[in-house]
């Protein structure tokens, strides 16, 4: 049966919203569709018998009595906790127990270093380098007595890389980081003194190095006028750089020194850095160290032509060592400190008097 033939020509179909005949729905406002509403097929013809369930209209629910809301249940006290403390760490055997440093935190707190800390606490500025920075000074040391014992080109190789870790470990020392330029000038000093004094010869050795040195602290001098950097910190830039320029060009020394001076002089070192980072009381530790030195030489003059006189030279230089790795332990040293200038300046305070000592012993 057709919808024609049931509602007849020209009468208008039952609208389930009420519209009126000749009214017509807005062309902006959406009519509504009963998701549930569905269209059933049987055979050739729709079903149009079935009549759709009519989901009451928005504008008739908005004004359904209000149900009074029940009152909340009251609430039951809870009790305050304070929270529980994170078990501390247990502190190492003999240290006294500190303030503890949280980790910094976007409210306020900043990160302090080692020193800054160590600082704060009260703790000693003496850091000393410890076992393996010795053992790279005795291995260093082991090269320069080697080295010399073949010649001045051989001793040339080792002595290029005590110049190099002087250099970069004493601006490190001074808390300038990074110093490109002024560890770069200062190296080229000790290469320029190794030139002078392979040039010139052992004889001329003082003046080859104190030429070196004048020169240098010219240049330094003119390099930090032309600098724009404030005052002070070019004068700290200034002094930082003639020390570092004075101590490379002075490593230069066992160049210019009696080959078998360098031999008794690097062995003697390389005992007493390592006795010097042996874990026994400071007093007894640097009495140690000297003895080590003095014993070192009286063996390594065996060798040589000093014989006993040894001994007097391996102590000099045994008590230069120590002076250097007092240098390198002050003032909270980093471990890229004791690894540069706890290494070198042993071997580079002991300098002076292999070459002073060798010439009054030999």
């Amino acid at each position: 049966m057709s919808s024609d033939q049931q509602y007849g020509y020209g009468e208008q179909p039952y609208d389930p919203y009420g519209q009126q005949p000749g009214q017509s729905y807005p062309q902006h406002q959406p009519q509504y569709q009963d998701p549930g509403t569905t269209q059933t097929w049987q055979g050739q013809t729709w079903d149009t018998q079935y009549q759709p369930t009519v989901a009451p209209a928005a504008d008739e629910t908005a004004y359904l009595p209000q149900q009074p809301a029940a009152p909340l249940p009251p609430e039951a006290p809870v009790a305050y906790q304070e929270p529980a403390a994170a078990p501390a760490s247990p502190a190492p055997s003999g240290a006294e127990p500190g303030p503890a440093y949280s980790a910094p935190t976007t409210s306020g707190n900043t990160r302090i270093t080692d020193a800054q800390r160590a600082r704060a606490e009260g703790r000693s500025p003496i850091i000393d380098p410890g076992i393996q920075p010795a053992g790279l000074t005795a291995v260093l040391g082991v090269l320069l007595a080697g080295g010399a014992a073949l010649g001045p080109y051989a001793l040339l190789v080792p002595l290029v890389l005590l110049q190099a870790v002087t250099a970069a470990g004493w601006f490190r020392l001074n808390g300038m980081w990074p110093a490109r330029q002024g560890i770069a000038l200062a190296f080229a000093g000790g290469l320029a003194a190794d030139a002078a004094l392979l040039a010139a010869g052992r004889d001329n050795a003082p003046a080859a190095i104190i030429g070196t040195l004048g020169v240098w602290v010219l240049l330094t001098l003119v390099l930090q006028l032309r600098s724009h950097a404030d005052p002070d910190e070019r004068m700290y830039g200034l002094m930082a750089t003639v020390a570092s320029a004075a101590l490379t060009i002075l490593a230069a020394g066992h160049l210019g020194a009696d080959p078998d001076a360098v031999v008794v002089g690097g062995l003697a070192v390389a005992v007493a850095t390592v006795a010097r980072a042996l874990p026994l009381p400071t007093p007894v530790s640097v009495v140690v160290a000297l003895l080590a030195a003095a014993g070192a030489g009286i063996a390594a003059g065996g060798f040589t032509g000093f014989g006993a006189a040894g001994a007097g030279l391996g102590l000099g230089t045994g008590m230069c060592a120590l002076i250097g790795l007092r240098v390198a332990a002050y003032d909270y040293p980093s471990r890229f400190v004791h690894m540069t200038a706890g290494v070198a300046l042993p071997l580079t305070a002991a300098a002076p008097a292999v070459y002073l000592l060798g010439r009054a012993l030999a």
